[in-house]
């Protein structure tokens, strides 16, 4: 990597934590005008699957998939499904930021995930950092379960989902382009979402019933895909640019654009116990991040003193 391209990656990730956090005040600003959860979820679908089709044809991307592809994408597609439901559930009623700090346990979560999935190597000092992550939520969570009742567990849901959803991504990252990857699970996910939507059409459940749009309600749902789309291009090609380690503690900014908006907004700013909580959740993340960073250091530093074969 040149210090050019890895200048370009972290350009990049941090247009990304600057545009991610205009997703999720859209979505609550669509949620808080009556516009029904699940419709929310689905736009996203909607709008990210017309927005990425011309990218894919303008790059030449294959628009079929294979069998076993076609099975992962839908997968993947599942998991991102639900975790934005859960999400957008909470921040119906939630700050932004708050759910959002919750939400950051998401490595924690995969990494233990790796551990007994895919046998990744998870030394006590990280299993540590995962305890006082979680530890971290909890001041996060306490607050908000005494103010807004079991809805503040639907981020940490997010954050199981994310998981399951990341874990997916890394077993097809390896064969499947970045860009091809976010266009089917776009139209596998809006498949996903359309019988739920139809079923309940007229059923008067308030999570999932339709209504239609009025105002600047298409505004937002236009923004939800829209934002989820652009977002998710400038991480793509971040991670394109630069190494994932060198991208992965500028992720945690994220929670500072969702603090100024969310007070910008809607008013909200946390109290004194989520800021405690947001610390040690961003602390616990850079830990773990930086015994990575060794970690990987120690297994090239391995590899280069093993002789090679005569």
């Amino acid at each position: 990597m040149t210090r050019d391209t890895t200048l370009q990656g972290i350009l990049l990730m941090l247009a990304f934590c600057v545009i991610a956090p205009l997703l999720d005040v859209s979505a609550k600003l669509a949620a808080e005008n009556g516009v029904p959860v699940g419709q929310v979820t689905a736009a996203r679908f909607v709008v990210q699957t017309a927005l990425m089709l011309p990218v894919m044809i303008v790059m030449r991307l294959a628009l079929r998939l294979s069998g076993r592809a076609l099975a992962y994408t839908a997968l993947r597609a599942l998991f991102l499904l639900v975790s934005t439901f859960a999400f957008v559930s909470g921040i119906q009623v939630m700050p932004i930021a708050d759910a959002l700090a919750i939400v950051f346990v998401e490595p924690f979560i995969l990494l233990i995930l790796g551990r007994f999935l895919f046998g990744d190597q998870v030394g006590p000092r990280r299993i540590a950092a995962c305890v006082v992550g979680f530890v971290g939520a909890l001041f996060v969570i306490q607050p908000s379960l005494a103010a807004f009742g079991l809805v503040a567990l639907w981020p940490l849901a997010t954050a199981f989902l994310f998981a399951f959803y990341m874990l997916v991504t890394r077993a097809i990252s390896a064969w499947m382009h970045p860009v091809t990857m976010q266009f089917h699970t776009s139209w596998t996910g809006l498949l996903l979402c359309l019988p739920v939507m139809v079923l309940a059409d007229g059923s008067g459940l308030p999570a999932l019933d339709p209504i239609w749009p009025e105002g600047w309600n298409w505004l937002w749902l236009f923004g939800v895909g829209f934002w989820a789309a652009v977002s998710h291009m400038c991480m793509t090609y971040a991670l394109k640019f630069a190494p994932s380690a060198t991208l992965a503690p500028l992720h945690y900014s994220e929670i500072v654009t969702a603090v100024i908006l969310g007070y910008l907004i809607f008013g909200d700013f946390p109290n004194r116990l989520t800021w405690v909580g947001i610390a040690i959740i961003v602390s616990s993340g850079l830990y773990i991040i930086h015994r990575e960073r060794r970690t990987a250091k120690s297994k090239t530093a391995s590899l280069t003193l093993v002789p090679e074969e005569p």
